[in-house]
């Protein structure tokens, strides 16, 4: 698998993304369990977005000094953009259903904190390992592009289809399966994963809300690793545009919490999103659609849908 990048910019994306990871678990955790409010939620969003634009930018002086040209600068760091955005739009979906597991367990919103922060670390590993495979395929079997773009298209029906349907998590089989394997408590102990109830450790309700997230990440994870690479087929751009996306995913969570309402009718756009991506990566060996077309057509479906949703009650 080969990349524009240099190893500097390798070094210098490890080393971001650890030093991030730091902040979340160690400087972050001696706020201890708390509300996340609102105005928090912003600032950290708008800190993550304005990093990931730092970065690119970044991403965009090495390719130049790399090559010596604008033109391909310009290319890599919109297939950056176009990717990054794409993730970002996807895991809007992943949070919806975040917010329906912590809903279902009434998870204290103190709480919810810690797990988003574990999912996040199983979701950076497993993309991690799962773009390296799927590079891997791509350069090893050229029509695997085929099976991706099918599967994007057929995923982007699914979701159209189920838009809108209150999903339920007691016909969940990998919940049903998590209840015969581990006794659980039916109360929180805090922040912990384990309790002691008549002389026995039992699970607690927020263990079975962090092997739910962390199925959830697996679920998507195979939903958004085709999609970025029918943008590029470079290793470096595909592993950061999804970094990036995923370690904002806490602070939009908690954005997002607040205004699920405003965004009812997202899966729709989400949907269709997926279905172009998908046609887009079939039609590959015929015509390849240019990233700033397919970025504009990311943004065009992105923004009818939030003001379609603004403008259109839910449950209508």
């Amino acid at each position: 698998m080969e990349t524009i990048a240099p190893l500097w910019l390798w070094i210098v994306f490890v080393g971001f993304v650890l030093a991030a990871l730091f902040v979340d678990f160690v400087v972050l955790k001696k706020q201890g369990a708390h509300d996340v409010t609102v105005k928090e939620a912003l600032n950290w969003s708008l800190l993550w977005v304005g990093l990931s634009f730092v970065f690119n930018a970044l991403f965009w002086f090495a390719v130049k000094n790399e090559t010596g040209s604008n033109a391909i600068a310009n290319e890599k760091s919109l297939e950056f953009l176009t990717g990054y955005l794409i993730e970002k739009s996807l895991a809007v979906d992943n949070i919806f259903v975040f917010l329906m597991i912590f809903t279902y367990f009434a998870v204290p919103s103190a709480y919810q904190k810690r797990v988003l922060m574990i999912g996040i670390i199983g979701a950076i590993v497993l993309r991690t390992v799962m773009i390296l495979v799927g590079g891997w395929l791509l350069a090893q079997f050229h029509w695997i592009l085929y099976v991706f773009g099918a599967f994007l298209i057929l995923t982007g029906v699914k979701m159209w289809w189920a838009a809108g349907k209150e999903p339920d998590l007691n016909d969940n089989p990998a919940l049903k399966l998590l209840r015969k394997l581990l006794p659980v408590s039916k109360h929180y102990d805090g922040e912990k994963f384990w309790t002691v109830e008549n002389g026995k450790k039992i699970a607690t309700p927020l263990l079975m809300v962090i092997c739910l997230v962390g199925l959830t990440d697996v679920i998507f994870a195979v939903d958004s690793i085709p999609a970025i690479f029918a943008i590029t087929k470079d290793p470096f751009i595909v592993l950061t545009s999804n970094v990036f996306a995923i370690l904002g995913l806490r602070a939009m969570f908690f954005l997002l919490q607040a205004a699920a309402s405003r965004f009812h009718l997202l899966n729709y756009g989400l949907a269709v999103i997926l279905v172009f991506i998908g046609t887009k990566m079939m039609l590959i060996d015929i015509f390849k659609i240019p990233v700033a077309v397919s970025l504009g057509v990311v943004l065009g479906i992105l923004a009818i849908t939030m003001v379609w949703s603004a403008k259109t009650p839910p449950n209508t």
